[in-house]
């Protein structure tokens, strides 16, 4: 249909009495190209909400799956405000939005495998490949100068490579922000590892700009840092940080026992695991979709690529649109092996 109506376009041109000069023109090539070139899954993608998470790795992910779904598989994007909890409880209750682009399921794992296998929904592609990373960091030039230190207790041995701010013949392990769970984890883990006796202070960060700013000072500074960090973030993007084991597998039941509860008596030393990030589609859009679905299990990503990402786009101050361009101009060896070449051939055009 789309290929007759460019071919009636030129007929319409050439009928004007200018063929040779209307067919070289720039303009009349670009329409013709424009419209043979517009995706015939447009029916069978039809309208598709998309969660935009408040959380800038799944802003610029939904950014990049509108841009692909709209222009690559003429779908009708629309994107919708969202969190983890709220999105999913509304997906497995309501069924929309039809998908959530980074999905953190930990938490909610129980219902949503639930709602999967009574089949409402689905699981695409795991977004994140390596997880969401959550531990121990110190910067990565500590690390390459004392590859002694692999693990949390190794750290704990050298009070003087991480020195307190307030009082440098102590070390400093820096905590989460006020509020956050992994505060909970932090000051547990702290006591387990017997980190008091060892010659540290754990000091309290108060925000998430706090957290970053100690990361930050002390890699311009040249200094030392222990604390805890996840990925991906836009921080990782710009400053190497190594993440040391915890020196112990993850111990499921410890963790429920005495981790995670506020002032446990007894914690013992633990690993956190990767957190894992998929996206998640309703069963109507699983049915619907067509090619788009398929995409959608295709496409992921992982940490070192967010990071730098995210890290251009704080120095940019972008937006997850703005991030989403970037991404699909500069990073095409990455995007493209998500689509066939016909869909890459749209949105190269499209950008």
């Amino acid at each position: 249909m789309l290929g007759l109506l460019a071919r009636a376009v030129l007929r319409v041109i050439a009928g004007r009495g200018l063929p040779r000069l209307a067919l070289r023109a720039p303009w009349a090539a670009a329409l013709a190209m424009t419209l043979a070139a517009a995706p015939g899954a447009s029916q069978a993608c039809g309208r598709v909400t998309l969660a935009n998470m408040n959380w800038q790795s799944a802003e610029v992910l939904a950014h990049i799956d509108k841009f692909i779904l709209s222009k690559g598989y003429g779908c009708d994007v629309e994107l919708v405000a969202g969190d983890t909890l709220p999105t999913l409880t509304s997906m497995m209750e309501k069924g929309r939005p039809d998908v959530a682009p980074e999905a953190w399921i930990n938490g909610v794992r129980e219902p949503l495998m639930k709602s999967v296998k009574e089949g409402r929904l689905h699981l695409a592609a795991r977004s994140l490949k390596d997880g969401g990373v959550e531990g121990w960091w110190i910067p990565q030039a500590l690390a390459d100068a004392h590859p002694e230190i692999k693990t949390v207790a190794d750290a704990l041995k050298r009070p003087d490579l991480f020195p307190a701010p307030e009082d440098r013949s102590r070390g400093a392990v820096y905590n989460c922000p006020a509020g956050w769970n992994c505060q909970i984890l932090i000051n547990n883990l702290f006591k387990a590892y017997g980190a008091a006796a060892k010659g540290f202070v754990l000091v309290d960060t108060g925000s998430a700009a706090g957290l970053d700013g100690s990361l930050a000072r002390a890699n311009e500074r040249g200094m030392g840092w222990l604390g805890y960090y996840w990925a991906p973030t836009p921080l990782l993007g710009k400053y190497a940080m190594h993440r040391l084991s915890e020196g112990v597998p993850h111990d499921a039941a410890e963790w429920k026992r005495c981790t995670i509860k506020p002032d446990c008596a007894d914690p013992k030393p633990n690993a956190w695991l990767p957190a894992d990030v998929y996206t998640v589609v309703t069963d109507r859009f699983q049915k619907s979709g067509g090619e788009a679905v398929a995409y959608l299990q295709r496409r992921q990503w992982n940490n070192a690529v967010v990071n730098k990402l995210l890290s251009w786009m704080q120095v940019k101050q972008a937006s997850g649109e703005d991030g989403a361009r970037e991404f699909l101009k500069t990073r095409e060896d990455l995007w493209r092996p998500w689509v066939d070449e016909a869909v890459a051939r749209r949105v190269r055009a499209a950008l």
